[in-house]
């Protein structure tokens, strides 16, 4: 018996469960199929950190007697082929819950032995649900089932040591791309990276993971995104990392980046039972907010020159290097959508393009909490305030000096707001773009009349009404 392992979202060879569905079944062949559809819609860096991952799990299969066979064109005619050239009898592939795969893998069972595992996440969205069966909207009772929920001898599946004899197949050639000197790519630097995080720097996690200017995150979420590592590896080193903690404090620092794993695995679930929110806010009463929407606004926040120190630096750091810190996430998505009061699902798009780790349901679930208009989201009316947020997380400048060399000569009491010293740097705005106090109260104006015309539809006078602008 032969089988095709279908690999997408899972670059890894230790805790698979699709290959070793396929193991169980036979001899196994594993395929990429490089889709034209799929491709043209995802951003070169995150194609580079594709190729470059794949590169290294054909290695990694070259050294336990497999080979990787790629094929261009779409999935379906290309795993037709497959199936006829080598005389598999079925495909097994990790079950993928975006709205796209969902439809796409769903036709596809329909004419081809698809088999779909699931490993994507350590419970499956169906399971995580309510007494009555629905699902939950809400992170805290969520996460207090999903941990209920978990096996006392959870761990992860070992990496096959060899890979039985299979028949031999022409492979097309993966495109060339550089390795991303930040984030180099593989199963292997994965787990370094995982061993390196969860033997001393997760324990001092919850201290040190809003400080943009320290290192104080694990910097897994590109290796998360496409399944170099996986959620239950990272899973389990967390539990471990618990249990085996020196002291109380050290503990609740492990347990803090163990609910950081949860939530993505939240906003999945939120995806997968709620399909919708990749297109519209998840909150029906705020899908009429009164947005700006300035272009000329839109380009000064992507191109890191609003005049708002930290706001460009976070904004630049994501223009040079595809990641951003996870607190600098949160301030440039609170000043696009309530300061500039423009879409969220701008910046969204933005970030999708722009992200290494870009992932629908993660990025999706963050920015309609920033925006207010998800589930579980922060209140509309939590606003953050840029200037109070940069010197707080990054106290000494740090940060805003890596990314904003023109400001690094200024000293620290000043380098966050230099306009209320009067102080003028060649080259970088004289002052932000928008004054947050008035930019606060407009914005909270917005959401008002986005409810109150939700609760009175057709009534001419909210229709009509805009939010002050500058």
């Amino acid at each position: 018996m032969i089988a095709l392992w279908w690999i997408r979202r899972d670059l890894r060879l230790a805790d698979n469960p699709a290959l070793q569905a396929a193991f169980q079944f036979g001899a196994v062949i594993p395929v990429f199929i490089l889709d034209p559809d799929l491709l043209a819609s995802t951003p070169a860096r995150r194609q580079a950190f594709l190729f470059a991952g794949l590169r290294a799990l054909a290695d990694d299969l070259r050294q336990r007697g497999s080979a990787l066979v790629v094929r261009k064109g779409k999935p379906e005619i290309a795993l037709l082929n497959l199936l006829i050239q080598s005389g598999a009898q079925a495909i097994f592939a990790e079950e993928d819950f975006t709205p796209f795969a969902r439809a796409r893998d769903t036709r596809m069972a329909e004419s081809l032995p698809l088999e779909l595992i699931h490993g994507q996440t350590v419970h499956h969205p169906l399971v995580v649900h309510k007494v009555d069966g629905a699902p939950y909207t809400v992170f805290t009772p969520f996460s207090k089932a999903w941990k209920s929920l978990l096996s006392p001898n959870l761990s992860p599946l070992p990496a096959p040591d060899v890979f039985p004899p299979a028949p031999f197949l022409h492979s097309e050639e993966l495109p060339s791309s550089a390795e991303n000197p930040l984030f180099p790519a593989g199963e292997v630097e994965a787990q370094r990276r995982l061993t390196q995080f969860t033997t001393l720097p997760i324990y001092h996690y919850a201290e040190t993971r809003n400080r943009m200017d320290l290192d104080g995150t694990s910097s897994l979420s590109p290796y998360l995104r496409f399944g170099t590592l996986s959620l239950r590896q990272a899973v389990c080193a967390a539990l471990e990392a618990a249990q085996g903690a020196p002291a109380l404090a050290q503990n609740q620092s492990a347990e803090t980046w163990l609910n950081e794993l949860i939530w993505r695995e939240f906003y999945i679930s939120i995806l997968y039972h709620f399909p919708h929110v990749n297109t519209r806010a998840f909150n029906p009463a705020l899908q009429n907010i009164p947005w700006r929407d300035d272009q000329s606004d839109f380009s000064a926040w992507k191109e890191g020159r609003t005049g708002m120190p930290v706001v460009d630096a976070a904004m630049r750091q994501l223009r040079e290097t595809g990641w951003m810190h996870n607190r600098a996430r949160m301030i440039v998505a609170s000043f696009l959508v309530k300061d500039l009061l423009i879409n969220w699902q701008w910046g969204e798009r933005w970030f999708m393009e722009n992200l290494l780790d870009g992932d629908p349901a993660a990025n999706n679930g963050g920015w309609q909490w920033t925006a207010g208009t998800g589930t579980d989201a922060a209140p509309y009316f939590r606003i953050f305030n840029p200037l109070l947020q940069g010197r707080k997380f990054d106290p000494n400048g740090d940060y805003i000096r890596k990314w904003l060399p023109e400001l690094a000569h200024l000293p620290a009491n000043n380098l966050h707001a230099p306009w209320e010293k009067g102080l003028k740097v060649s080259g970088y705005p004289e002052k932000p773009i928008v004054e947050h106090a008035l930019a606060r109260e407009r914005a909270l104006k917005a959401y008002r009349w986005a409810q109150a015309s939700q609760s009175r539809p057709g009534d001419d006078r909210f229709v009509t009404q805009q939010p002050d602008r500058d």
